[in-house]
């Protein structure tokens, strides 16, 4: 992959960031599932969480390809601290960009171009994953303003942020009808923090229950018409699959320089591992698919900054799919190159693979992203 001098420019920087800051955090956010606070600053003042805000906004002007690169770079260590990386682009500035008013625009983002803001998506429920369209969480107008009550879990940063985009059902229309979005400050009255969700991996970038009773918002909260939540939901999630992909190259690549690593430390029989030919072909392996991974990505975030976005829905899920798909079978056999020291938590390949896992589950499971990709190929 070929980037420009500024692109370049911009992972070093990263690069170097992370070995100083990210790194000596990673043992207290895998002990705990500890929100690293102290990356608020560092990443805002990199533009790292406003990423995606436009320039005339006060933000870096990032596009698609831009936060992959970040967020790839950064997950080659942590997928939490990746996570964080470009946090307020799916839950704040992309649905306030695509279905904002001019007022609302003008409201929120430059709260985002100051680098300090945290903010979360809420569309999960306890009866509703991926389908979408299933929610119950209610919002009924009165007057001008509408009463939300209702229920989300594994809300990331849940716990921590400053506004969430919530998603919540404004009609009795059946399905994705009558879903609808709004910005809701967290320190409105009748917002609730439930239980902290015990997770498998991705410790320090913690999910919480989210509970909603009786809290009123203004109308001007709503992002879009009422009842086109759901597209807005669609449009974002799109947008930002990709992104899952970055975080899941970068775990297979960090898991790859770390097989790598030890299979020429580690000898066995009087040799490195690494001269075995079982082993060769056990990293080339891995190295060819994570090749094809990041080929496949970049190649998708190219075409979606181009404008056309003729193919965003499908080429979205084939490229969630397959990076983290190929970043599981990585980090897998990175463990098994390892041997029992892959398998031990003083290496982080074992982390590493854990991390993995979440991100076939995330943003839409990689089962409904094929059933996606299926209809788009069959559709007349």
């Amino acid at each position: 992959m070929r980037l420009d001098e500024d692109l370049v420019a911009i992972r070093d920087s990263v690069r170097r960031m992370v070995q100083k800051h990210v790194v000596p955090l990673i043992p207290s956010m895998e002990a705990d599932d500890r929100f690293p606070s102290e990356l608020v600053p560092v990443f805002g003042d990199m533009g790292l969480l406003q990423l995606w805000l436009p320039e005339q906004y006060g933000g870096p002007g990032g596009n698609l390809k831009t936060v992959c690169i970040v967020k790839e770079e950064i997950a080659k260590v942590s997928l939490a601290a990746a996570t964080l990386c470009g946090n307020n682009s799916i839950s704040f500035v992309l649905p306030i960009l695509h279905f904002g008013t001019e007022e609302q625009k003008a409201r929120w983002l430059p709260l985002a171009a100051e680098g300090r803001l945290v903010s979360a998506i809420a569309v999960t429920e306890p009866q509703s994953g991926s389908d979408v369209s299933s929610i119950r969480t209610r919002a009924v107008r009165d007057g001008d303003t509408y009463v939300i009550n209702g229920q989300k879990n594994w809300i990331t940063w849940g716990g921590h942020a400053h506004y969430v985009l919530l998603f919540a059902r404004t009609s009795e229309a059946g399905g994705s009808d009558g879903i609808s979005a709004f910005l809701v400050d967290t320190r409105t009255p009748g917002f609730r923090l439930g239980r902290k969700e015990h997770k498998m991996g991705r410790h320090g970038a913690p999910n919480h229950e989210l509970f909603f009773d009786d809290m009123r918002v203004p109308v001007d909260c709503r992002l879009g018409a009422e009842g086109e939540g759901f597209k807005a939901c669609m449009k974002v999630l799109d947008l930002n699959r990709p992104t899952i992909a970055a975080t899941s190259l970068g775990l297979a690549q960090g898991a790859l320089d770390v097989a790598v690593a030890y299979a020429k430390d580690r000898r066995q029989f009087g040799r490195p591992i690494a001269e075995f030919q079982g082993m060769q072909f056990k990293l080339a392996d891995m190295a060819i698919k994570v090749e094809a991974a990041r080929n496949l990505l970049y190649n998708c975030a190219d075409e979606i900054d181009s404008g056309d976005h003729s193919r965003l829905n499908m080429l979205s899920s084939i490229t969630k799919c397959f990076v983290t798909d190929i970043a599981m079978e990585v980090t897998t056999e990175a463990v098994q190159v390892l041997g029992s020291y892959g398998y031990s938590k003083e290496f982080p390949v074992e982390r590493m693979m854990r991390d993995a896992k979440l991100n076939q589950i995330i943003e839409g499971t990689n089962e409904i992203h094929r059933l996606i990709v299926a209809r788009r190929l069959l559709a007349d």
